[in-house]
């Protein structure tokens, strides 16, 4: 098959999955109780394993391989794509086909913790991908919308903004929810009865256990068995955490004086003393604030320590912290705090990127700066630079970003400058902005000239509370 053939026939693939998954996302908004008995055939479909196989080849992380050593461009090269997905769709069908271990790659983390990272083979991804596309459109109609970790249509701005419009309102305490080593901690039993809530197909709940099951190749070379949690990197981790989790979600949804309380109901509850709240999570970061007092507060921490002790998942005493919004909180990267208005006596609740995150873009630039043998060409620093500083502030730009972006530019600059000065440590400063900054002060290659964070203009990001679209088609 060549690359012509390959698009059209992937074109044509994607177009029957989605149909499919929007019947499947029907059938389960229609019927909350239903269980899905014959969807292990749609797993082996070709149509879904080619979609699942253009979806892993076109992830960054096609270039790393596995346990057993190839990579995406390897098996198009020696095996051939339809080859490889006829003999991956024939083992699934007769039931021998069997998940590899992952291999164990330790990642660092601020504050010199590392994180455990699962690298599966291409062909486990595959069929991963592919559980994925069947398993996605059912559990997203039990999904509560205060979730917004990858899930589609959604991301980390419709978190923050939520806090922010519960917070400018009578929500004032907020608990920041840390979860201890909750990829690697969940409870694989407590994980698969929520899963056969929604699949009573037994071939498909043995191909989510035997992933769970796989175990991890550690860096020293030795094999470890998998009894609880979800690989961090595996395609499906994303959408069994969210599974895990949603118990969380529930139990606040569904408790009084949640999001499914009336207002009415929500109103009585205040003038009787007790609390309301609101949950906004995603994957394990997550913020509950309580229109009530910081005893309130309290006690609902204990409640949710309870409610995830069901899944095998414990709070971090340390680190699950109980917070005023005068007083501020981190959140996804973001600082939230309310505070007076300049110019007015009125308060208002602000987003601005938090220190930490400032300090880890001040950090990558010098890192890149460091890393960058002065014998190379300033566009080879500036293009890195740029990619870094771009993505940065791309993510920042719905707040009130603007003195944290010319901070930030200001110091970008000098970290260039002083790599140009140690690449040419015998001409002066004058000869040097001659040459590099065309007789100005903002240093440009021959390509390329350095992004510069101040010119960013801020904007803000509308709360879009439970009116999220679906990527799935409801009508019908």
């Amino acid at each position: 098959m060549n690359t012509d053939e390959l698009e059209s026939a992937t074109y044509v693939a994607e177009r029957r999955v989605l149909e499919i998954q929007t019947k499947l996302h029907r059938w389960a908004r229609d019927d909350p109780h239903r269980r899905f008995d014959d969807l292990f055939n749609l797993v082996a479909d070709p149509a879904f394993l080619l979609v699942a196989w253009d979806r892993v080849r076109g992830n960054k992380g096609a270039k790393t391989a596995g346990v057993d050593g190839r990579t995406a461009a390897s098996i198009v090269v020696r095996t051939g794509v339809e080859e490889f997905l006829g003999g991956l769709r024939g083992s699934i069908k007769d039931r021998s086909f069997r998940p590899l271990p992952v291999r164990e790659r330790m990642i660092p983390k601020p504050g010199g913790k590392l994180r455990r990272l699962g690298i599966a083979t291409i062909a486990d991804r595959v069929v991963q991908a592919s559980l994925k596309l069947v398993l996605e459109p059912i559990f997203e109609t039990d999904f509560f919308p205060c979730s917004y970790g990858f899930r589609p249509n959604r991301r980390a701005h419709d978190a923050v903004a939520e806090v922010r419009f519960f917070t400018s309102k009578s929500y004032e305490w907020i608990v920041e929810g840390d979860i201890k080593a909750c990829f690697d901690e969940i409870s694989h039993p407590a994980l698969m009865d929520r899963v056969r809530k929604r699949v009573g197909d037994q071939r498909v709940l043995a191909l989510v256990k035997a992933f769970l099951k796989s175990g991890i190749l550690g860096e020293d070379r030795l094999l470890r068995e998998t009894t609880a949690g979800t690989p961090q990197g595996s395609i499906l981790s994303p959408l069994m955490s969210n599974v895990a989790l949603s118990v969380l979600d529930e139990y606040i949804a569904q408790a009084p004086g949640g999001p499914g309380s009336t207002p009415w109901a929500r109103a009585k509850r205040r003038r009787q003393g007790l609390p309301n709240y609101r949950i906004s999570r995603y994957a394990d970061d997550w913020c509950l604030m309580v229109s009530g007092t910081k005893d309130d507060a309290e006690a609902l921490r204990e409640e949710i320590a309870e409610v995830l002790s069901t899944m095998g998942l414990r709070l971090s005493v340390e680190k699950t912290l109980i917070t005023h919004i005068d007083e501020g909180l981190d959140f996804l990267g973001w600082h939230i705090q309310r505070h007076r208005k300049r110019g007015s006596s009125r308060s208002y609740v602000y987003t601005y990127p938090s220190r930490k995150a400032l300090k880890a873009a001040m950090d990558k630039v010098k890192t890149i700066r460091r890393g960058t043998a002065t014998g190379l060409s300033l566009d080879e620093l500036l293009t890195q630079i740029n990619k870094m500083l771009f993505g940065w502030c791309m993510y920042f730009r719905p707040g009130v970003s603007s003195a944290t972006f010319q901070y930030l530019s200001s110091y970008t600059w000098s970290q260039v400058m002083k790599w140009l000065r140690r690449k040419h440590h015998r001409i002066n400063r004058k000869d040097l902005r001659r040459r590099y900054c065309g007789g100005g002060w903002w240093p440009s290659g021959e390509e390329r000239t350095l992004f510069d964070p101040g010119k960013v203009r801020t904007t803000r990001y509308r709360y879009r509370g439970t009116v999220i679209p679906s990527p799935w088609p409801t009508a019908g």
